[in-house]
């Protein structure tokens, strides 16, 4: 009886991770189609809109939702300058049952170059989904 009530728990408890891990891959599929329409507001949908949300690039740390839509909006002035976004999501490690932590490689193609490089977050869930909360990416 033991063992069935453990093999439970971990059978669920491996449904709730893949779950939070499927969340997560849909919300930066979502961004990336976002970018890729050329919708920086759209794109901006997730990251948590608070003052305290934290973008570190290379010119070092952001703090604010607003701050970082328009930095992205002044670097990355129209769709040619946005090219076409693709990530290779290395690893998810859930933290919690509200925090995740998120690796992955990203990818511009545009028209004179392809920029590349890797990205670090924090992501935490909300009533309304997953939302990054911390981005550093390099």
């Amino acid at each position: 009886m033991k063992k069935i009530i453990l093999f439970t728990t971990l059978l669920l408890i491996s449904f709730a991770v893949f779950s939070q891990e499927k969340e997560i891959r849909n919300l930066l599929e979502t961004q990336r189609q976002d970018w890729n329409r050329g919708d920086i507001p759209a794109f901006m949908r997730g990251y948590w809109k608070s003052d305290s949300l934290m973008f570190v690039g290379k010119n070092g740390p952001t703090y604010g939702w607003q701050e970082t839509l328009e930095n992205y909006q002044k670097n990355y002035p129209d769709k040619s300058a946005m090219g076409i976004l693709t990530f290779d999501i290395k690893e998810i490690k859930i933290l919690d049952k509200t925090h995740a932590f998120v690796l992955g490689a990203w990818h511009l193609q545009r028209e004179k170059d392809e920029p590349q490089g890797y990205f670090t977050l924090l992501v935490q869930k909300f009533k309304d989904g997953w939302k990054v909360v911390v981005d550093h990416t390099s």
